[in-house]
């Protein structure tokens, strides 16, 4: 399998020097693994930090900036940060007014988080944490224990930011964080498997011709695996398991999401076809987005993920943003 790396233990260290020399509105720590918005921390402004394994990107580095996230803690592939990171991290853009964590529920995510606040406690600082736990695709896996966080993260970090931007406390961060985590579902499918820079070959083996679905962001074996089936076909069973869970009765946010390795001609496609079966299912779509954003690595295939949204939900989401990965507005 051919990469355009150096060599595998220097992928993540290369990729964050990439970043700082792309993106000099970030300040990109390589050593400690930190990524923080140059203006940090800005006062009085509730602070918003996320993180987890790399591979996912531009989850999560990539939406770091005004509007979006304080800081990000790139791991290695797949692998959660260490707390002394996301420490690191609080410490930053902690301007006093308080931090929230939102974190992806994997195991490691979960625990090292959950130490990160204790130690950022004992240091004076006040934090809040959102977990993220969205796919309907399976209730337990490889790595987590109930479901994975997966595309809602997205749209908790944008909501959320764009609300502590506005310069809501911590206590309202936190709820509105969390509202949107408990609105939110997903579901994604697999064309192919990822391929490690380590490993150097597919993480797990599809047969030609076959399809996983309900595949997690790290390769995580889903419900089931099928014979290949047409953009329409997978977008019938994809959203009719969001919506089996989710039941929403006003509009909502959708992401089409591309894996890594699908390009946007085939996301737009299957986007139409997200559109089609929600239109037959009588549920109104109130903005949509379409790319790569929450990847596994080189994994051919997509997700879908809805958020029942209301009309704040809707003007924060609506808010400015400007990051590497999302920028709208003024």
């Amino acid at each position: 399998m051919r990469m355009l790396i150096n060599v595998p233990e220097s992928v993540v260290p290369d990729a964050l020097r990439g970043m700082a020399a792309a993106h000099p509105e970030l300040t990109v720590d390589v050593d400690r693994r930190v990524v923080v918005r140059r203006d940090a921390p800005v006062a009085g402004k509730v602070a918003l930090i996320s993180g987890g394994g790399s591979g996912h990107e531009p989850l999560h580095g990539g939406f770091v900036g005004p509007g979006m996230l304080d800081a990000a803690c790139p791991g290695e592939i797949f692998t959660s940060p260490v707390p002394d990171q996301m420490v690191a991290a609080a410490a930053a853009v902690d301007s006093g007014e308080g931090v929230l964590f939102i974190v992806k529920n994997y195991t490691g995510d979960v625990l090292n988080f959950d130490m990160a606040a204790e130690l950022a406690e004992d240091e004076g600082m006040r934090v809040a944490k959102v977990l993220v736990e969205d796919d309907v695709a399976v209730t337990d896996s490889t790595h987590t224990a109930g479901r994975r966080g997966t595309g809602a993260t997205l749209f908790v970090e944008k909501i959320a930011g764009a609300l502590a931007a506005e310069g809501a406390p911590l206590e309202r961060v936190e709820a509105v964080a969390r509202q949107v985590a408990e609105s939110a579902r997903s579901f994604g499918v697999a064309l192919s498997a990822c391929t490690t820079p380590a490993k150097g070959s597919p993480m797990f083996e599809l047969p030609p011709g076959e399809l996983e679905l309900g595949v997690g962001i790290h390769g995580e074996p889903g419900r089931e695996r099928r014979a290949m089936m047409t953009s329409g076909e997978i977008a019938d069973f994809a959203v009719d398991a969001v919506l089996e869970d989710l039941r929403p009765e006003e509009p909502v946010l959708a992401l089409v999401n591309g894996m890594g390795a699908t390009p946007l001609l085939e996301l737009y496609g299957f986007c139409g076809e997200v559109h089609r079966v929600l239109a037959e299912r009588r549920i109104p779509v109130a903005r949509t987005l379409v790319g790569n954003y929450v990847t596994s690595l080189d994994m051919a295939g997509a997700s879908v993920t809805l958020c029942r949204a209301d009309e704040e939900l809707l003007r924060l989401w609506d808010a400015p943003v400007r990051t590497p990965g999302l920028r709208w507005g003024a």
